[in-house]
């Protein structure tokens, strides 16, 4: 192949890469499976928005939804005895184009059962070690900043302390973060209606995640109780979620929860953000009805990750957009 990165290359990368990950999973005894795109629930958590898909013929069916993620699905798998498993396939979700966006992308996600899920960390190193020698060795032009990828962690807490010079677990209720930020950075206006959420990501995205663009790879950990979604909230300290992030030359490349296999405070939580959907979208989802039947049955202690395919192509190949669309 030759380095001019036309769209033809860049889509044969694309299948390469797709043909690396498979590999890399199949050698380590994963089952590569499949689950349907079209569900009743398409995801819980508040800020991610479905397409929803309406029948055509039949206008007394229950309107459905292309997924956000397959996590539901492969839960129910994983509460069916799979013990390994991951699936590539295409993920949906109702937002504008941009260089990291788009409203249909490949995503990559695995589960492991009774595995802690700082497990996947490596698992993360070694996947993305493994994807960039597989394109090099393809003759894909690969790039030199994106060399060595080692695991490196820091918790939420730590990078507020260390960017910021203050520990975001002294400030979990929106007031008293509210008058931190207005303190600290006054060059971010926070308003009295943002939730402590929203502040979380003004501060996060305008502070944080551009001090994370010097690191080839570091992973965030242990976020704050409130960004729990569905993951389990730390045994030893209340006040974070057992959940990281991978961050890639300050891009979110991946997103793993330590499963919450609780029913009654999965239930909880959807309510609770179903209410925020409602009250800053209005819109609410259904019942996730399969995730309920499946914690219901019974989830084994398990861990899980999401990662964007075609971010970690751009990464890998050294590319600011997202070159191919298909349409």
């Amino acid at each position: 192949m030759t380095n001019k990165l036309n769209r033809r290359n860049y889509l044969q990368a694309h299948f390469d890469l797709i043909d690396a990950i498979r590999t890399y999973f199949k050698i380590r005894g994963f089952t590569d499976v499949l689950t349907p795109p079209l569900v009743q629930n398409p995801g819980m958590e508040t800020h991610i928005h479905p397409f929803q898909v309406a029948s055509a013929k039949d206008k007394n069916l229950k309107p459905l939804y292309l997924h956000t993620s397959p996590e539901f699905h492969m839960k129910e798998l994983l509460s069916l005895g799979l013990e390994k498993i991951f699936t590539i396939s295409y993920s949906f979700r109702d937002e504008p184009n941009s260089n990291l966006h788009r409203p249909q992308f490949v995503m990559l996600e695995w589960y492991r059962s009774n595995e802690h899920y700082h497990t996947i960390m490596q698992d993360c190193v070694e996947l993305i070690t493994h994807c960039r020698q597989r394109l090099k060795e393809k003759g894909h032009p690969i790039s030199k900043s994106f060399d060595r990828v080692l695991l490196k962690k820091i918790t939420v807490s730590e990078a507020f302390k260390k960017f910021l010079n203050y520990d975001i677990l002294d400030y979990l209720d929106a007031a008293s973060f509210r008058a931190k930020i207005q303190e600290t950075t006054p060059d971010i206006l926070p308003t009295d209606t943002l939730s402590w959420d929203d502040l979380f990501f003004l501060v996060f995205m305008n502070k944080i995640e551009p001090e994370l663009k010097k690191e080839v790879a570091i992973f965030i950990d242990e976020y704050p109780h409130h960004l729990a979604a569905l993951s389990k909230i730390s045994e030893k300290d209340p006040r974070v979620c057992e959940r990281f992030e991978l961050y890639c030359q300050g891009v979110e490349l991946a997103n793993c929860f330590h499963e919450l296999t609780d029913l009654e405070k999965q239930k909880a939580r959807f309510k609770e953000q179903n209410t925020q959907k409602k009250n800053i979208y209005d819109y609410e989802l259904p019942l996730p009805e399969l995730l309920f039947k499946t914690l219901e049955k019974g989830l084994p202690h398990c861990s899980g990750i999401a990662l964007g395919v075609d971010r970690l192509l751009q990464l890998i190949l050294g590319r600011e957009e997202l070159f191919y669309d298909f349409k």
